[in-house]
């Protein structure tokens, strides 16, 4: 006699993503500085107002894995990488311009100045 079939259990879900978020994200900080909450509070709104959940947010502190930083070649900090969707794209400092963190994600296109 056959054992019954197991039944697949949902995954577990984020308060900050989906279980398969479209947008994989890795801010990398300095420490808890003014600067790196900024970035981080910055990406939060841009992320809630544009990607409405589709997303994930992994922030790495540098100070306590640096090597993470060494394989993404961070060179200055604040950077936010974006992993998926490729091609990988970084954007350097506190993301307190919108327009270029959407330009920069490509979520939005760049005007082009005439």
């Amino acid at each position: 006699m056959k054992p019954p079939p197991r039944r697949a259990r949902a995954p577990r879900r984020r308060a900050d993503s989906s279980p398969h978020p479209q947008w994989d994200l890795r801010l990398y900080v300095a420490g808890q500085t003014a600067r790196s909450a900024m970035a981080l509070q910055n990406l939060k709104r841009i992320c809630e107002t544009h990607l409405q959940g589709e997303y994930r947010i992994e922030v790495i502190d540098v100070l306590k894995n640096p090597q993470l930083a060494q394989g993404d070649q961070i060179l200055a900090l604040p950077t936010l990488v974006r992993k998926l969707p490729q091609p990988m794209k970084k954007i350097i400092g506190d993301l307190s311009h919108e327009e270029r963190v959407l330009i920069g994600l490509d979520l939005r296109e760049a005007r082009s100045r005439g």
